[in-house]
């Protein structure tokens, strides 16, 4: 899961209940920054056990290239509504209707970003209605089904999920992981003996994560259909990723004919592990999304310096 510094919405942005056609989604939503014109709007999709906390880091330095950014809890996820056990609700198609009736309420047209299984359902999304985006950003989110060693941890928690309860689920994740993994940064990391992740986890419903890490396990391979829809596509990764390997990212980002972007330093989530490089990597794509699709190679960001490679 990624892990924010903190789960307190930066200076300038606003926690509140968005409301829409499809009903009431948590967001934090933050505006360009006093004096900078506006830029733009982009919406922003969590991952599978994330939140919108994920994209905090990436606020600020998007409101200064003049951004608002709005990042969402998905239905069930962390502080969004849904049902706790009826898994029809979480259908992916349900999941990509609730992103239109989003976009619809923040106003249109905006970006589309969406982090791992947040890019599936964005996907999704414009594939049944590209009208409401000026772009999709697919951030380390790959073409069909993750790899076969995420998908046995997905099996694991689903077959937890059946027989133990979200806190029994979450004391025994804490458990098997090894020390620096619960470790969240120390007396800097904002977060309290990670009871905010403790928080999150409990708030997200079990129905959702059964059935979107099915989704996960069986995603077909769609780039075909994204590819004949005529809209600039962003392909973004860490340098290693352990849920789609990079060189099928680098395929993806080719097929198309997308904006390649590998943030070195970083693996799943770039957001959290380089939030400047990755808010830089966003911003300059959205300032001219038709420049630099993938023919000229993966562009590799590391630190202030940008040069030509993987």
């Amino acid at each position: 899961m990624s892990r924010p510094p903190t789960f307190t919405p930066p200076p300038g942005a606003r926690a509140y209940s968005l409301r829409t056609a499809r009903g009431e989604f948590a967001v934090v939503d933050a505006p360009a920054a006093d004096g900078v014109p506006h830029q733009g709007t982009a919406l922003l999709l969590p991952g599978f056990t994330g939140s919108k906390e994920d994209f905090n880091p990436l606020h600020v330095p998007l409101a200064a290239r003049g951004y608002r950014t709005v990042a969402v809890d998905g239905r069930g996820q962390f502080e969004s509504g849904g049902p706790e056990l009826d898994e029809s609700a979480y259908a992916q198609e349900e999941l990509a209707r609730d992103v239109l009736a989003q976009a619809e309420a923040v106003g249109t047209p905006l970006h589309l970003v969406g982090h791992s299984l947040g890019g599936q359902i964005a996907r999704a999304a414009v594939l049944l209605d590209r009208s409401p985006f000026l772009s999709l950003t697919l951030m380390s989110s790959g073409p069909a089904h993750i790899s076969p060693s995420q998908q046995q941890r997905v099996k694991l928690l689903r077959d937890a999920l059946s027989v133990m309860t979200m806190a029994e689920v979450w004391e025994a994740m804490q458990a098997m992981e090894p020390p620096e993994e619960t470790d969240t940064g120390g007396l800097d990391s904002g977060l309290d003996d990670q009871e905010d992740l403790r928080r999150r986890w409990l708030g997200t419903k079990p129905a959702q994560l059964l059935c979107t890490g099915r989704q996960l396990c069986v995603e077909p391979d769609r780039v075909a259909e994204l590819a004949a829809v005529p809209l600039p596509f962003h392909v973004l990764s860490g340098a290693r990723d352990d849920t789609w390997p990079v060189p099928l990212l680098d395929e993806m980002a080719l097929r198309l004919r997308a904006r390649r972007t590998v943030i070195q330093g970083a693996e799943h989530s770039p957001n959290t592990d380089r939030p400047l490089e990755t808010a830089r990597a966003f911003a300059d794509f959205w300032d001219d999304p038709a420049q630099g699709g993938s023919q000229g190679g993966p562009q590799a960001i590391r630190g202030n310096e940008t040069a030509e490679g993987s």
